[in-house]
C-alpha cells in the first residue's frame, strides 16, 4: 500500500507483470512499454530475493494451489482495474483498497501458497534458493487470474453518463 501510495503517480506502480500484461491486454498501457516494465520487475524481485534468500513452495496439492493463486490474482486485478481505470471509484484512496485486497489475499491463501499473486514475487526467490519446485504454477495462474479479473471488471463495468445515476450497458465487447 505504502509503496502504490509513493510511487503509483510515477509507473502505475506496475510492481507486477500480470498486471502490467493485462492492462496492456485491455489497452489501459502501452504494449511498447510492457517488456522494459517486466525487464525492470523481473530484476527487482531477484535483488530482493537474494536479499532474503527465501522461497514459496505451496504445501497444498498442485490443483489447490494453482487455484488459489488464480483466486485471490483476479480479485486483486478487479480491484486494481476499479481503482486504476475507473474515475468513478474511489480516487485517492486507491492504494488502501489495494493494499486491503492483498492482506485480504494473505489472510485467505498465506499459508497454502504464500499468497503471491505476483510471477515475479516468487520467481526472485526460487532463483536466489535454486528451487524451481512447482514454480509454473506461480507463473502462470497469477497471469490467467490477473487477465481474468481486469476482464471482468471491464466487462461488467458501468459507463459514464451525464445525467442521473450509471446504468446498466448490455453490450458484449471482447
Amino acid at each position: 500500500m505504502i509503496i502504490i501510495l509513493s510511487t503509483g503517480h510515477i509507473s502505475g506502480a506496475h510492481l507486477n507483470p500480470s498486471l502490467t500484461i493485462a492492462f496492456a491486454f485491455l489497452r489501459h498501457f502501452p504494449w511498447a512499454h510492457v517488456p522494459a516494465y517486466i525487464a525492470a520487475q523481473v530484476t527487482a524481485s531477484i535483488c530482493a530475493s537474494f536479499a532474503l534468500n527465501g522461497v514459496t513452495v505451496p504445501s497444498v496439492a498442485t490443483g489447490q494451489a494453482f487455484a488459489l493463486e488464480f483466486i485471490i490474482t483476479f480479485v486483486l486485478l478487479f480491484v486494481v482495474t476499479a481503482v486504476a481505470t475507473d474515475t468513478r471509484a474511489v480516487g485517492e484512496l486507491a492504494g488502501i483498497a489495494v493494499g486491503a485486497t492483498v492482506m485480504l489475499n494473505i489472510l485467505v491463501a498465506g499459508t497454502s501458497t504464500g499468497a503471491s499473486m505476483n510471477p515475479v514475487r516468487t520467481l526472485g526467490p526460487a532463483v536466489a534458493a535454486g528451487n524451481y519446485r512447482k514454480l509454473w504454477i506461480y507463473l502462470v495462474a497469477p497471469t490467467l487470474g490477473a487477465l481474468a479479473g481486469a476482464g471482468t471488471y471491464t466487462a461488467v463495468k458501468l459507463e459514464d453518463t451525464e445525467a442521473g445515476p450509471p446504468r446498466p450497458v448490455r453490450s458484449f465487447r471482447r
